[in-house]
């Protein structure tokens, strides 16, 4: 399946979606603390969303029952928000979602709830820093691929190892389209598509600590590494014009 090059107005219109996903990611960054429920973090970040002129695109999709992907602790991705409430000292992935006119914003976070480990913050680290990594690496020319392994060396050098069987992916008119982008590489890395303005796409690493085979708990959404060790997530959506990356999901 060929990977769609977006118009300009596309473009606009995905930057709008994202702009939402980067505003309440921040504002649920200031906001969650302590004592706060999943649940209530959820209903935080729904009521966002529909304020700023946006529907919430997780809610119902293939099934997943909230608007924000709440992920505490060990479970990596795709937490389900419930009532358990946040202690000092965990960490939070939130994940979320957006549609505006038909296109898509998706992003991601991984905080800390109140005072955490040096160990908890170095590994909140490994994820933003291979994101951001990898995104200064993008432009027409080189390799989704290359992508990848820029993302896995980034997360092993810092002594951590990629969630396996999850990737970044295609972003516009579907929530996931092409191509698929791993944060580790499989085969070699001169082969498979390369980047092209227009192209719309999530790089989101997922970092686990020393074992990255994933597990998918009973309640058929929270993904967990083998190793059953705290992981971490981040996210953007970036959009390639006139030959560069530009992060669609900051606030």
């Amino acid at each position: 399946m060929a990977i769609p090059l977006r118009k300009p107005n596309e473009i606009d219109t995905l930057r709008q979606a994202g702009a939402v996903v980067g505003q309440t990611l921040e504002y649920l960054r200031n906001t969650v603390k302590p004592g706060m429920t999943l649940k209530e973090v959820d209903a935080l970040g729904e009521e966002f969303i529909l304020k700023a002129g946006a529907k919430p695109s997780f809610k119902g999709l293939y099934g997943f029952p909230a608007s924000v992907c709440t992920s505490v602790n060990e479970v990596i991705i795709h937490g389900i928000p419930t009532d358990y409430k946040l202690q000092d000292g965990d960490i939070l992935g939130l994940d979320i979602g957006t549609i505006v006119d038909g296109y898509y914003g998706d992003a991601a976070i991984t905080m800390p709830i109140g005072t955490i480990t040096s160990e908890d913050q170095k590994l909140i680290d490994c994820s933003k820093d291979a994101l951001y990594t990898a995104i200064e690496a993008i432009k027409p020319g080189i390799r989704f691929k290359e992508l990848s392994a820029i993302l896995e060396e980034s997360i092993r050098s810092a002594g951590f190892v990629p969630l396996r069987d999850f990737c970044g992916h295609g972003i516009g008119k579907k929530p996931h389209d092409e191509p698929n982008i791993p944060n580790y590489v499989d085969g070699k890395v001169n082969q498979g598509p390369k980047i092209k303005n227009g192209m719309v796409f999530c790089l989101e690493p997922m970092v686990c600590q020393k074992e990255g085979d994933a597990i998918i708990l009973e309640d058929k959404w929270s993904v967990v590494s083998s190793d059953r060790l705290r992981g971490s997530h981040y996210e953007h959506e970036i959009a390639v014009v006139d030959g560069k990356a530009l992060i669609l999901t900051n606030p």
